[in-house]
């Protein structure tokens, strides 16, 4: 989960059916740690073990997930390659996690390089748990509290490093709406959290020890 282990993904090139309609293009499961891009949206999968769940790419921003224990930790969802201050708009149907999980607007930056999460939501585990509360932004309906976490020597987009995690968590949790993701990065740079140059944005399902399934749509 956010203190935790999230190992660099594997990036492939996903494979393309010439000369079908897109309607007769059967859906893929995914299984494996991946990236690629479907139907104009980035997609990110991320499976500890490379077993133990399963991500299948839907129309337009849609994507569902299913994942199980076996899969240690899983981060995936569905965005754009490059971040931005946008507002995001998603919807998680039968959002049903057991145990560790959360949804988010989940990214990287670099120069300097941080994780970052705007959690709407999770299950057991508070993830700023084992953070530091440095302040709260309201946004979207909802105050959310802010947390930064220092990784040392963990797994990143740019191998092992050492990092430190942003997280604003809303209080009233949700699994639909609308994010201003602009009051989030505005809030932590006035507490002096500086993001460095946007690499992947999506909005993700991360379940570490747990199980659950999902079908998020995000725009």
């Amino acid at each position: 989960m956010v203190s935790f282990k999230l190992a660099s993904l594997l990036t492939c090139a996903a494979s393309s059916v010439l000369g079908l309609p897109s309607a007769l293009i059967p859906r893929q499961s995914i299984t494996t740690s991946t990236t690629g891009t479907n139907n104009g949206y980035y997609y990110s999968v991320y499976i500890e073990e490379n077993s133990g769940a399963t991500y299948t790419n839907g129309a337009a921003g849609e994507y569902t997930l299913t994942w199980t224990s076996a899969a240690v930790d899983v981060v995936a969802g569905k965005g754009w390659s490059t971040g931005s201050d946008r507002t995001i708009t998603y919807s998680a149907t039968d959002f049903t996690p057991n145990g560790d999980s959360l949804l988010s607007v989940y990214g990287w930056t670099t120069d300097p390089l941080h994780e970052y999460y705007i959690i709407e939501t999770y299950g057991s585990y508070n993830p700023g748990s084992q953070g530091q509360h440095v302040g709260t932004v309201t946004s979207d309906g909802s105050t959310y509290d802010i947390y930064t976490n220092t990784r040392t020597n963990a797994p990143s987009i740019q191998g092992t490093q050492t990092f430190v995690q942003f997280l604003s968590i809303r209080q009233n949790k949700r699994t639909s709406g609308t994010v201003t993701t602009a009051n989030h990065f505005n809030a932590w740079a006035k507490l002096g959290l500086q993001l460095g140059t946007f690499n992947y944005q999506i909005m993700a399902i991360e379940g570490y020890e747990s199980s659950g399934s999902a079908t998020v749509t995000v725009s």
